[in-house]
């Protein structure tokens, strides 16, 4: 411990792997300053010495080292991740250093995200965030973390729910007035594949004499090329779409030639006016035929009922009852892992109805085929003549 001349705050100086380390404390008082030296020293003999520089380093610099590798590596996320450091991360640990972020801190954070309402799967994507720049930063050259802390998962309750009937699906078709649309809607609930997937699709991927529709690699979510051969009905659908347009034009424009970039707003009236969606009140969960609520008054509004990727569930759904194997459904679907497909194959209550009545009709032909003249399955009837009776009691007489 030593002070520079005509300075009032101490210094420490000591020595790890040989090389000598001088660090400015900012005390005055010689016990605070001893102990400060005591912990150094600590650290050095435990293995937990991360150095005075590393200890200045704010969250901040780990987030714009996350957010420059997205842009790297061209993630198509990019978006959704700058969008939770802003909104969410960056107010809570933007101007907090990196040595002090701690498991008891994460879990205040947590905490008041639970407070504000965020989902447990919301609450989960941003801490994968924030464990990715922690990552970052303990593989980084020089190193800016020193040790990880540990990141808790939430228990979520993420099996997709939602589908589309064969009885919805027809009142649907029949409120859809647009060409592009129509096939739209028949190129998802068949094949499965995301609105985006759908909506960038060229001419030029589109190949009519062999019925086969390609997504090029680098234009799915997990960058993998996908094909699929067109039903009679997605056939002339996309020739219809197709027709007329050069290799580089989109597949689905509206009538005026120009492409499909969304259609939030009319997704939600098509449901609307096929009974199968509607806007409700977000104070008190009623309907809501206008801009704001008659009961409570409120203006602020959401939307329930069918949505857009619930075609890609019943595409998963309707594949696997016709019987085709779990691996070309995958394939067909762009699910790489089994998790992710499992939490798509949904079984609704008239699958469960259907498997309980084929157990019945199986368990009645196999007890008629064991018991031609209608006896038990068991080997004996379920009640008891005199004799069995007389047997018994006799049985009661010797014991």
């Amino acid at each position: 411990m030593f002070k520079q001349p005509g300075c009032r705050t101490w210094m420490i100086k000591y020595y790890q792997g040989g090389k000598c380390v001088r660090e400015a404390t900012g005390l005055t008082d010689r016990q605070a300053v001893r102990q400060k030296l005591n912990q150094r020293l600590n650290q050095i003999d435990t293995g937990n010495f991360a150095g005075p520089q590393m200890e200045r380093i704010p969250v901040d610099d780990l987030a714009q080292d996350f957010l420059r590798d997205y842009r790297v590596n061209c993630r198509k996320s990019v978006g959704q991740a700058e969008a939770r450091w802003e909104k969410h991360l960056k107010p809570f640990f933007g101007m907090m250093r990196v040595s002090a972020v701690t498991s008891d801190v994460i879990a205040k954070y947590v905490d008041a995200r639970l407070q504000e309402g965020a989902e447990n799967s919301t609450i989960n994507r941003e801490l994968a965030a924030l464990r990715r720049m922690f990552r970052l930063g303990y593989h980084a050259t020089p190193p800016k973390v020193f040790r990880l802390p540990a990141f808790p998962r939430l228990r979520e309750d993420n099996v997709r729910t939602g589908f589309l009937e064969d009885g919805q699906y027809d009142n649907l078709k029949s409120e859809i007035s647009e060409a592009w649309l129509r096939a739209f809607i028949e190129v998802a609930r068949t094949f499965g594949w995301r609105k985006r997937e759908l909506l960038s699709l060229r001419v030029r991927q589109v190949n009519l004499r062999q019925r086969v529709i390609r997504l090029e690699p680098g234009t799915t979510k997990n960058r993998d090329a996908r094909e699929g051969y067109m039903t009679q009905n997605i056939y002339a659908l996309i020739s219809q779409c197709v027709q007329g347009k050069s290799p580089d034009d989109f597949v689905f424009t509206r009538a005026d030639g120009k492409p499909v970039l969304d259609f939030r707003k009319a997704w939600r009236n098509l449901c609307g006016q096929a009974g199968l969606g509607r806007m409700v009140c977000c104070n008190c969960s009623r309907p809501v035929a206008d801009e704001k609520c008659a009961t409570c008054g409120g203006a602020k509004l959401k939307y329930v009922g069918l949505i857009l990727h619930d075609l890609r569930r019943t595409a998963a759904r309707n594949l696997r009852k016709a019987g085709v194997a779990e691996g070309v459904i995958m394939r067909v679907g762009g699910w790489r892992t089994r998790s992710i497909f499992e939490r798509y194959n949904i079984v609704s209550q008239a699958d469960q109805q259907d498997a309980m009545r084929k157990l019945e009709q199986h368990q009645a032909q196999n007890g008629k085929a064991e018991n031609p003249d209608g006896d038990s399955p068991f080997g004996h009837d379920s009640g008891h003549d005199s004799n069995s009776a007389d047997t018994a009691s006799g049985i009661e007489r010797i014991n």
